[in-house]
């Protein structure tokens, strides 16, 4: 089986009962004149990310490891946002509050839309949660158990909140996860680093930490820069 380099030290991993999970790479996050833009953030460190998800997404369909993306949104109605949620924004940059990209933070507005460079292919679970945790208020759990998954390879924004939320969950299911380090991303870089200690610390407390160079040497590739 696979062996990839990570800390606090290298996993072996199993690619038919792994999944890589992609956490909210949606235009409203990534983009100029979004939801993360409008609150005052460079949304440029989040861009960063887009190449090494998008080699991470290519290795993974490449060796048949499961993949499943999820969008954080809510309801049109907003009867899944709580009040504390979304009063946490001034007027006129809160959740449902129109923007250059429809509706902020509204499922099937165009800001609420994974980035076309990471777009789902068919076949690939899009799962949409109302919280920060992938598994709160969705059937992630159920759809990875039915699968068979153990381990999850981690990449998406933020780092410190829904990625390491989502982290924490699955580390309480009992999944193995392994955090593509530079497949993660923050609007503040200490946050980043910070999330990534606290998951490789005492021994791997929430999981491993790697990046998308050692998944790639892993599944038995040399000589490929980032796409």
């Amino acid at each position: 089986m696979p062996v990839i380099e990570a800390r606090p030290s290298a996993i072996e991993f199993d690619p038919g009962s792994a999944a890589l999970l992609v956490i909210d790479m949606q235009r409203d996050f990534l983009e100029p004149g979004g939801f993360g833009a409008a609150l005052g953030n460079d949304v440029s460190l989040l861009g960063r990310v887009v190449a090494p998800c998008r080699d991470a997404l290519r290795i993974a369909r490449a060796a048949g490891i499961a993949v499943l993306h999820t969008r954080e949104g809510h309801r049109p109605d907003l009867s899944d946002a709580p009040r504390a949620k979304v009063h946490r924004s001034p007027p006129g940059l809160r959740i449902g509050d129109p923007g250059p990209m429809g509706r902020i933070l509204i499922r099937g507005e165009p800001g609420h839309e994974i980035v076309p460079e990471l777009a789902p292919e068919p076949g690939e679970p899009v799962i949409d949660k109302p919280g920060k945790g992938a598994f709160y208020q969705t059937d992630l759990e159920l759809m990875l158990r039915n699968r068979g998954i153990e381990t999850l390879l981690v990449a998406g924004v933020t780092t410190e909140v829904c990625v390491h939320t989502t982290v924490r969950e699955a580390n309480d299911r009992g999944l193995r996860c392994i955090v593509l380090a530079d497949c993660c991303g923050s609007y503040f870089p200490e946050f980043h680093e910070a999330a990534l200690a606290m998951v490789a610390a005492q021994g791997g407390i929430f999981g491993w930490v790697s990046d998308v160079a050692a998944l790639r040497r892993a599944m038995g590739e040399t000589g490929r820069d980032t796409a």
